[in-house]
């Protein structure tokens, strides 16, 4: 009885190296040749709201909200886009580093990010609507500063 369980095991783990495994999904780039001539520079604060997109722009000096995805209709063939668009390398390395150094710090709210402030170069996925959020993806990212959330009671 147990060369039989050692065999079948054996023999699953045969079986499952013929399977391709897991990759990488395949990127789509948010700057493409057919959004290029829109893609603009803007001041902003990048949060994570409740609803969705969970992470938005806040262009500063305006009442504009931009709703972040990883490229065109990405939220289309996942629906988890919403929730973690990709980001650029260098915006998603302060992240990380952040996460890490609050988790070190055993911080009770470490799993939500911080509010980054800086430039985003940002390609509209759809025109821009009076009263709406408008839906943008982020090619780029400089200046960036992270600040935390301080509640005022």
């Amino acid at each position: 009885m147990r060369y039989a369980l050692i065999a079948a095991l054996a023999w699953y783990a045969v079986v499952m190296q013929a399977f391709p495994q897991k990759t990488e999904k395949p990127t789509i780039p948010c700057k493409s040749p057919e959004n290029a001539a829109s893609c603009y520079w803007t001041p902003g604060r990048l949060s994570v709201y409740n609803g969705n997109p969970t992470w938005r722009i806040w262009k500063i000096g305006t009442q504009r909200i931009l709703g972040v995805y990883s490229a065109p209709n990405s939220w289309l063939r996942d629906a988890e886009d919403n929730e973690h668009p990709k980001f650029p390398p260098n915006l998603e390395k302060i992240y990380d580093a952040d996460y890490k150094r609050r988790v070190a710090r055993k911080e009770w709210d470490a799993e939500f990010p911080e509010s980054a402030f800086g430039d985003f170069e940002v390609c509209p996925l759809e025109p821009e609507r009076k009263g709406e959020m408008q839906a943008v993806c982020i090619e780029s990212a400089k200046n960036i500063v992270l600040q935390r959330y301080i509640p005022r009671y």
